[in-house]
C-alpha cells in the first residue's frame, strides 16, 4: 500500500524538474540565435559600411547658387522705359530699360561736329603746306637770281677796275683826259655798289629762303601722314565714339539669359552711374554649394560624382553634379567678425567647408531651381576624381 501511495507522489515532483530544464535549455538555444542574428546583423552592416556606405558623404546642408549679373547704368539719366518685371525670364541682348536719349544725343552730335571740324581743319593745314613749299621753291628763286647777280656784279667791279687802272696809268703821259679818268672811277664805284647791293640781295634771300623752310617744315610735322591718323583727329574722332557710346549705353540689355530678380527701377526715376536697377539670375548655370563636415573632406576630390536632391521636387527628381573644388576656407573664417579661440574657455566645434558643385544643364532645363533652395547631396569619395590641393 505504502508503496502504492509514493509512486504518483514522485511522479508529480520530477514532472516540474523537467519542465524548468526544458525551458532553461530553451532560453539558450534563443540568446544562441540572438548572439548569431546579431553577429551576422554585425557582419553584414561591416560588409555594407566597408563596400558600400565608406564610398559615399553625404550633407543636407547645402544650397543653390548662381553668378549672379548685377544691372547698372554706364551713363545717368532719366528712365524713359522699363521691358521686364520681376521673374521674368530674359535672353542675353534684350532690352531692360531705356533713358532719356536727349542729352547724350547732343552730346554726340556735338562731338560729330567737333570731328568733322578737326578733319577739316587738318585739311586746310596740309593745303598750307603745300603754300608753303610753293614759298620756298619761290624764295630758292630769288636766292638764285640774287646769287646771278653777285656773278655779274663781280664781272662788271673787275672790267671796271681794269678800265680805271689803265685809264689812271695813262693819266701822266696825257694820253687820257681827266674827264674820261674821273668816268672811269665813278664806274669802278658804281661796280663796287652794285657789286655789295648784289650780296646784301642774296643774303636777304637765303634768309628768306631758310624762315621759309623751317615754316615748311614746322607745317609738315602738323600734317604728316594721313588725315585720319593725324593726333588731333585721331583725339577728336575718339571723343566721337565715345560719345556715341555712351548714346548707345542708354539702352540697358540682359548681359546674360537668367530671371529677373530684385527689380528697383521705375520709369521717371533717376538714375546714376553704379546704381543696381536688377538683378539677373542665370539659373541655367545654377550650381550647388554644399557644406560638408571637415572630418568628411579627406577624400574628396575635383571631378567626382554628386547626386543631388531638392526640397523643392522632392526625391521623385535626382540631379547629377560633378565636384569642381573645395573652398579656401569656412563661413566663420570670412565673417564679419571672425571667432576668436585664444581664450580658456574654448569648445571644439566641428566645421564645414564649401563644396562647389556643377550641375548638368540639361537637367537643370528640364528642372529649374532657384537661387537659396535647399539640397541634399551625396558625393562618390570612391573614384579617384582630379587631385586637390584643398581637399
Amino acid at each position: 500500500m505504502a508503496d502504492d501511495q509514493s509512486g504518483p507522489s514522485a511522479q508529480a515532483a520530477a514532472a516540474p524538474a523537467g519542465t524548468n530544464e526544458h525551458r532553461a535549455q530553451q532560453r539558450q538555444r534563443m540568446f544562441a540565435m540572438l548572439g548569431a542574428a546579431g553577429a551576422v546583423i554585425l557582419v553584414l552592416f561591416g560588409l555594407w559600411w566597408l563596400l558600400v556606405a565608406s564610398h559615399y558623404v553625404t550633407t543636407d546642408d547645402a544650397y543653390v547658387g548662381a553668378e549672379v549679373a548685377q544691372v547698372t547704368p554706364l551713363v545717368g539719366g532719366a528712365v524713359k522705359a522699363v521691358h521686364v518685371h520681376e521673374t521674368d525670364q530674359v535672353k542675353a541682348g534684350d532690352v531692360l530699360v531705356e533713358l532719356d536719349p536727349a542729352d547724350a544725343t547732343f552730346a554726340y552730335q556735338k562731338a560729330e561736329a567737333d570731328y568733322e571740324a578737326t578733319a577739316r581743319q587738318i585739311n586746310g593745314e596740309a593745303a598750307t603746306a603745300d603754300s608753303l613749299s610753293a614759298q620756298v621753291t619761290a624764295r630758292g628763286a630769288d636766292l638764285a637770281r640774287a646769287q646771278a647777280q653777285i656773278d655779274a656784279g663781280t664781272a662788271d667791279l673787275a672790267k671796271a677796275k681794269l678800265d680805271y687802272d689803265r685809264r689812271a696809268g695813262l693819266a701822266d703821259s696825257g694820253a687820257v683826259s681827266g674827264d674820261e679818268l674821273s668816268a672811269a672811277k665813278s664806274a669802278y664805284d658804281n661796280a663796287k655798289a652794285n657789286l655789295a647791293a648784289a650780296q646784301a640781295a642774296a643774303a636777304q634771300a637765303a634768309a628768306a629762303r631758310k624762315a621759309a623752310e623751317g615754316q615748311f617744315q614746322a607745317q609738315q610735322i602738323l600734317v604728316q601722314g594721313a588725315v585720319e591718323s593725324n593726333p588731333q583727329v585721331a583725339a577728336a574722332r575718339a571723343a566721337r565714339d565715345a560719345a556715341k557710346l555712351d548714346l548707345e549705353r542708354t539702352v540697358i540689355r540682359a548681359p546674360l539669359d537668367g530671371v529677373v530678380s530684385k527689380k528697383q527701377v521705375e520709369v521717371g526715376q533717376r538714375v546714376g552711374v553704379g546704381v543696381t536697377l536688377m538683378s539677373i539670375v542665370p539659373v541655367t548655370q545654377a550650381f550647388v554649394d554644399a557644406n560638408f563636415k571637415e572630418s568628411q573632406l579627406r577624400r574628396v576630390r575635383p571631378g567626382q560624382p554628386v547626386t543631388l536632391k531638392s526640397d523643392l521636387y522632392g526625391g521623385r527628381v535626382v540631379y547629377h553634379g560633378v565636384v569642381v573644388g573645395v573652398s579656401g576656407g569656412t563661413g566663420s573664417a570670412f565673417s564679419l567678425i571672425p571667432a576668436q579661440n585664444a581664450t580658456g574657455n574654448w569648445i571644439k566645434v566641428v566645421q564645414r567647408l564649401p563644396v562647389r558643385v556643377r550641375l548638368d544643364p540639361n537637367e537643370l532645363a528640364e528642372h529649374p531651381l532657384r537661387l537659396g533652395l535647399s539640397m541634399a547631396a551625396t558625393i562618390d569619395v570612391a573614384k579617384s576624381g582630379e587631385p586637390s590641393h584643398g581637399g
